[in-house]
């Protein structure tokens, strides 16, 4: 693989905080029984048969998560980005204060509902600009900020007004990025119909498709299935006719959260639908997967003109899609990855 490939980055979703905030107490909840320890990751711990501590974002496991990431080949982290003074931003506050972070870039990966109303939003434009400033911030074709934006939900679209309202938001931005230097966001939109997304995108002014993740109803099903689900994914975004950043998939496996469920998703119920499932990839097989997205992604340059790949995820451990190492599984990703990704591109801004 040459020095050219696409980008390749992972979305870190960063609720590994154990005691010092909601959503960690429910993920060491639903990792809690036994049967799901293989998925902690190596800075947690099984305290008994239904208790694990996943105490994560010191310094010294962030600076480890790094080095993973590098000999992992990846490119960039995508953060799914919250409030700063809340505990989800740890993780992203901790990545900057790193020495170590150039060997890894970031961008942010925001859910609409993070950037407010017409009355709030300023200061959420003013956060994104100030972090997008960032020297290892990930950028695509030449200068352009990468970001990804997900969840548009009809609630917050009537807020703004509608798609024309909330399409001023995205102008307004981009007219203040490029204001500050900081070039033209390359804006992309992740939603799961990719006949809905080439609607929004239209409408709001975005400029590709990808998804935060894709998945069919699988019982069960082999890993390859969810591979090529998300293969096909690729195409029936392609035939929009709007560029895409395809999303490979690590695995999908919500059972520890349908026994479990976690307070931000109402709708679950406990135990309903826990038959939907994929088998977990062995190593081999996320990395030809991936391998895979990235030859699509070059074959198809004129469709994917960022030349970037997004993978779900890097840590949705509770989910069934991860990268990071885990304390049964070890480093067996990162290396098969490695083998595929490494060594890297240019460390610079974009992949020339």
């Amino acid at each position: 693989m040459t020095q050219k490939r696409p980008l390749v980055g992972a979305i870190r979703w960063d609720a590994w905080h154990g005691d010092q905030g909601v959503p960690g107490q429910a993920v060491e909840r639903a990792l809690g029984p036994k049967r799901w320890h293989a998925r902690i990751p190596f800075f947690g711990k099984a305290v008994s048969d239904t208790q694990v501590e996943i105490r994560g974002y010191s310094q010294e496991i962030v600076d480890q998560e790094i080095a993973y990431a590098r000999q992992a080949g990846l490119d960039y982290w995508a953060f799914v980005t919250y409030e700063p003074d809340t505990s989800m931003s740890l993780a992203l506050k901790t990545y900057l204060a790193s020495s170590h972070k150039g060997d890894i870039r970031f961008c942010l990966l925001t859910e609409c509902g993070k950037w407010g109303t017409p009355e709030t939003h300023r200061a959420k434009v003013e956060r994104f600009l100030k972090l997008m400033a960032g020297p290892t911030y990930q950028r695509v074709l030449g200068d352009r900020p990468l970001l990804y934006v997900g969840f548009v939900r009809d609630e917050w679209l009537n807020a703004w007004g509608g798609a024309a309202g909330a399409r001023k938001l995205f102008d307004e931005f981009r007219a203040a990025a490029r204001k500050a230097g900081l070039g033209n966001p390359y804006i992309v939109l992740m939603e799961f119909s990719p006949q809905r997304g080439k609607k929004l995108a239209d409408a709001l002014g975005l400029d590709a498709l990808s998804a935060y993740a894709t998945q069919a109803a699988g019982n069960g099903t082999p890993y390859a299935s969810l591979a090529k689900h998300a293969e096909r994914f690729w195409e029936q975004c392609k035939a929009t006719g709007k560029p895409v950043v395809p999303i490979a998939m690590a695995g999908w496996d919500r059972r520890p959260r349908v026994e479990h469920p976690v307070p931000w998703e109402k709708y679950q119920k406990p135990n309903v639908g826990i038959e939907k499932c994929y088998e977990a990839p062995a190593p081999a097989e996320l990395a030809a997967h991936v391998e895979r997205a990235v030859r699509w992604t070059r074959e198809n340059a004129a469709a994917c003109p960022a030349q970037a790949v997004i993978i779900y995820a890097w840590n949705e451990h509770d989910e069934g899609g991860w990268l990071c190492p885990t304390l049964s599984e070890g480093t067996a990703r990162i290396e098969a990855l490695g083998k595929l990704l490494a060594p890297r591109g240019p460390t610079k801004g974009e992949n020339q």
